[in-house]
């Protein structure tokens, strides 16, 4: 038999470093109709290679002491994987496993890459059992982990997500053991094949070791989340996403994209430190892709123009999670400071300022050590964006509008990119948004003139846009602004209606004015329920789920809105009361023949009951003071 430091052996080294430039760098190059040729040359060559392996002698006797199977405490390993006494790591035997093993492994990602994910598999597995013979070392941890992550995204791509989460645990426990019994810097698998002069410095080895760790995490991060286990995903994200700065191992717009997706996750959880904290950093990692070229050099450039684009995209991403930010962050602080009929409870305003201080230092003592991201060059540049956002609920108008404004920033950059030419979906949505925030911004107002005038922003910018979309097209877009429309207009009609209790004398621009919001808010609930209809015109007899409750809520609000009409034309007056109860009658009738909507309507239902059996008597008083007026 050879041994290993034979010219044999300098001739397996040879095949093994043709093999991974035919992997990594000539596969580039295939053609399309042949385009897994240099990977099946390389299968051919680590072949050849784990045939010759099998014929180098250990340099050691079967018996020799060093060789023996020991015994030691291991972290757990994925299931179906054997334990016991296993051979010391750096010991010939150990050795040649290790090397068996690193062939096995690049087999096994060789047929993965290839689309034969069953022999892929069969290769891994016996990399597995073969490392499972030795105890984790420096010589075999990193073969070790990289088998068990290939596995873990082999498993998961077949939907066999629990089998994945075992291997990739495996492999997250090894690394832990392997830190804290033995710390330096493993051997990498390519270091079992190189010259001792081409060994792999310290610190690449480090690096290397590194990034196969944190795919392990992030591999994690998306089991936990198929298996909605959307915290521990959320924090398997993270830790990903600040091993990626700490290790340099990011490309800045995808790290980027990520941080403000995962700041999505904290926001739902209303964890706005966190939240801001992704998204700061997301701002400034974008940032290091560069500046945004110009439109002249696009058009003289493709690769400009490709650049260009997609900065301008992924920014413009970025900034629309802000405004999800801030809008969340105000209506969040909105649902604390509400009483039970929307308006804001000053007693509950005063004491969540005095409890507010010393709550904010104990969350930013707790938190910030688990959460910060950055780098020396990046970290001042984060902390300074995350300043000109607050993370604390806002408790007054003050507050509320530093938060809108900030919002209202980044609608302005999302729309940049975003136009209603080419995106009018993304378009409509941020102007949604923006309708929202100065809903959310509202509520703080006390002035309700003022109040009544944010409305008014809210339907110029919504108006046009249902006036010109084609329902055909973007009926659900049509369906939602509809419904916005006529529920804005309808909070500005409770509005005027606050006002006029305050004066003595309503007068005729202030009836006009009223009128015109009560028939505004009508029009676009008819609008809106006249989008239910069949193509025939029919109403239908049973509401879909999704517009069971919008639909019914519109009758009720159609009902109110006719009675509170003016008029001083005693026959308007009858016209408008019949169709009030004719509306009340609707929601009634309905949840008599569909019993099983009677909880999305609940207290509608109850003051339509009520109405139901009321207004017939002031109707028929009106009819009585016509008649004898006649």
């Amino acid at each position: 038999m050879a041994t290993f430091n034979s010219s044999e052996w300098r001739s397996v080294c040879d095949k093994f470093r043709r093999a991974q430039n035919l992997s990594e760098i000539e596969s580039r190059k295939d053609p399309e109709n042949d385009p897994f040729r240099s990977k099946y040359n390389a299968r051919e060559l680590l072949k050849e290679i784990y045939s010759d392996l099998k014929n180098f002698d250990t340099g050691e006797n079967d018996d020799n002491e060093s060789d023996q199977p020991i015994s030691e405490q291991l972290p757990d390993r994925a299931e179906g994987e054997s334990s016991g006494n296993r051979y010391a790591g750096d010991s010939p035997h150990g050795l040649r496993s290790a090397k068996l093993g690193v062939i096995e492994y690049y087999l096994g990602v060789n047929h993965v890459e290839t689309e034969e994910l069953s022999a892929g598999e069969e290769h891994l597995m016996n990399c597995i059992k073969l490392l499972d013979k030795c105890n984790i070392s420096q010589e075999n941890v990193s073969v070790f982990i990289q088998a068990r992550n290939q596995l873990g995204i082999l498993w998961a791509s077949r939907d066999e997500i629990e089998k994945a989460q075992g291997f990739l645990e495996s492999a997250e426990s090894m690394y832990v053991w392997y830190m804290k019994e033995v710390g330096q810097p493993p051997m990498d698998l390519t270091d079992l094949f190189l010259a001792e002069e081409e060994a792999l410095s310290q610190q690449e080895r480090t690096k290397r070791f590194e990034m196969a760790y944190t795919h392990t995490l992030y591999y994690l991060a998306q089991v936990y989340k198929n298996l909605e286990q959307y915290e521990k995903a959320g924090r398997y994200c993270h830790s990903t996403l600040q091993r990626q700065l700490q290790f340099n191992q990011f490309v800045p717009l995808e790290w980027a994209i990520n941080a403000a997706t995962l700041s999505q996750y904290y926001i739902t959880k209303s964890r706005y430190m966190e939240g801001r904290h992704c998204l700061a950093a997301a701002t400034v990692i974008a940032g290091l892709a560069g500046e945004v070229p110009s439109e002249a050099a696009a058009q003289e450039n493709e690769a400009e123009c490709e650049k260009r684009e997609q900065l301008r995209q992924k920014r413009a991403e970025i900034a629309r999670c802000w405004i999800k930010y801030c809008l969340n962050l105000l209506q969040d602080a909105k649902k604390l400071l509400e009483d039970n009929i929307g308006e804001l409870d000053t007693d509950r305003q005063a004491e969540l300022k005095r409890a507010r201080q010393q709550e904010e230092e104990e969350k930013e003592r707790g938190r910030k050590s688990a959460v910060l991201f950055g780098s020396s060059d990046t970290f001042d540049s984060i902390c300074s964006l995350e300043e000109k956002v607050s993370c604390a609920f806002p408790l007054d108008f003050d507050e509320a509008r530093a938060v809108f404004l900030s919002g209202q920033v980044y609608v302005t950059q999302a729309k940049e990119y975003f136009e209603m030419d080419g995106h009018v979906t993304d378009h409509i949505e941020i102007l949604q948004d923006h309708s929202a925030l100065f809903k959310a911004l509202s509520f703080f107002e006390e002035d309700l003139e003022r109040r009544c005038k944010m409305h008014k922003r809210r339907v110029d910018m919504l108006e046009p846009l249902c006036r010109d979309l084609n329902a055909q097209y973007y009926l659900l877009i049509c369906r939602q602004l509809q419904f916005e429309l006529a529920e804005t207009y309808y909070e500005m009609m409770d509005l005027k209606l606050a006002i006029a209790d305050k004066q003595d004398e309503l007068d005729a621009h202030t009836v006009k004015k009223f009128n015109h919001l009560c028939t505004a808010s009508m029009k676009y609930y008819q609008m809106f329920l006249d989008s239910i209809r069949s193509p025939e015109g029919k109403f239908p007899e049973k509401l879909e789920d999704e517009v069971l409750r919008p639909a019914l809520v519109a009758k009720f609000r159609m009902a109110r809105l006719h009675s509170r009409l003016i008029s001083p034309s005693p026959a308007t007056q009858l016209e408008n009361l019949s169709n009030s109860l004719c509306c009340y009658n609707f929601l009634v009738q309905y949840c008599e023949e569909n019993p099983e909507a009677r909880p999305a309507v609940e207290t509608e239902l109850e003051l339509s009951e009520e109405m139901v059996s009321l207004l017939p008597l002031k109707i028929n008083r009106l009819k009585a003071k016509l008649a004898s007026s006649n």
